[in-house]
Parts: structure tokens; sequence; C-alpha cells
């Protein structure tokens, strides 16, 4: 809201007043994407995931129950809080101020239900890379090294390969379900998160594999 209060009438008229209610979503990815490794790898550190394997023999069925478990209440906090971040921001605009919105004007609902999304593909994520590390320092260096650093490194190449390789990258998919304001040579909300939850199923896929073949 301080940010609001501080925009020009220009900056107003152009900038995602959705995404900016939205704010929070960057503190909130690293919470849920931290707690979707920690899921996983918690029981690693403590040496409970083998009682765990001996009471139930098919290693897959209890990554199974708990990425179903853990997306399941991703899922509704995410959304409920993107939904109370949006009203939160929209009640404390002034009255009859530029950045004020209702959830019928186009791509609102899309992009406050799509934050909920968006953070349980992000913790589900997270979730398939600590299968895969078990370690969960190891696993988080590497979902916010995968989700940071490519957008970074990107800048560095020719125009053409960041029009090309740029939308698909894990960050810039997954962020274009919750914006309203489309950019340039961006992905299709929906098609973003599609490539976005690809990521998080290759992951989760991948430690599937994992957890079969090795011992605990």
């Amino acid at each position: 809201m301080f940010l609001a209060g501080r925009l020009s009438a220009r900056d107003k008229t152009t900038i995602d007043a959705v995404r900016l209610s939205l704010a929070g979503l960057h503190l909130s990815q690293i919470a849920i994407g931290v707690l979707g490794v920690l899921v996983i790898t918690g029981e690693y550190s403590t040496g409970l995931i083998r009682a765990t394997f001996s009471a139930v023999r098919q290693r897959r069925l209890v990554l199974h129950a708990k990425a179903i478990a853990f997306t399941i209440a991703a899922l509704v906090v995410g959304t409920v809080s993107s939904v109370a971040a949006y009203y939160t921001f929209q009640a404390l605009l002034p009255a009859g101020d530029s950045l004020r919105s209702t959830i019928n004007d186009p791509g609102v609902l899309r992009a406050i239900t799509g934050a909920g999304l968006y953070l349980a593909a992000l913790g589900l994520l997270g979730f398939g890379l600590g299968a895969i590390i078990r370690s969960g320092a190891g696993a988080i260096a590497t979902l916010f090294g995968l989700l940071f650093v490519p957008p970074i490194l990107i800048d560095v190449l020719p125009h053409t390969w960041q029009s090309t390789i740029g939308p698909y990258l894990p960050m810039n998919a997954g962020s274009d379900i919750f914006i309203t304001q489309r950019q340039p040579g961006s992905l299709q909300p929906w098609t973003g998160f599609a490539v976005f939850l690809l990521y998080a199923a290759l992951a989760v896929t991948a430690g599937m594999i994992a957890v079969k073949h090795r011992d605990a």
C-alpha cells in the first residue's frame, strides 16, 4: 500500500494492479518452496523415513500420499491468502482510485486463483527436488537456484535467445498465471502454468524413481 500511494497517475495506468496486490507472493513462494522440500527431507534428516518405508513397503505410495496431502494444503492456503490479499488491497484504496478493480474484471479471477495454483506447483517442485537430493539445504538451494538464476543469466545472451528460451524458464512461465497485463513475448497464462507444472511433474517423477531404486 505504501507503494500504491507513491505511484503517479501515469504509473497507475500502466502497472498491473492485481499483481501489485499479490506482492506478498514473493515471500510466500519462498515459504511454500522450503516447506515442500522439508516435507520429504525432514524424514531423511531424522532417519524416520526408514520406519515409514518399513511400515509401507510401496515407497511410491508413501510419496504419492505426501505429495497429494501437501499439494492440497498448499493450494488451499495459497488461494485463501491470495484472495485475502487482493480484497485487503482493494479495501485500502481510496474511492475512485484507478487501481481499483473487481473480481469480474478480465483476468482478475484467473490471476488470483492462479496465484494459489502457482504456489501449490512451486511447493510440488520443491517436494520433487527434495525426494531426489534428500538434503534439505541442497534441495532448497537447487530450487531457488532453478527459479532465480536462469532469468539473470539469460540477460547476457543474444536477444533472439532471450525471446526463444526466456518464456519457458520456470519463473517466467509460472508467473504468467497471476498477471493480468501480459508482457510482449510471454506465454499465454494457462500455457505458462502448464510449462511450470511440467517442471514440477518431472521433478516428482524423478523423485519417485530415485526413492524406489535407492536405499533409505
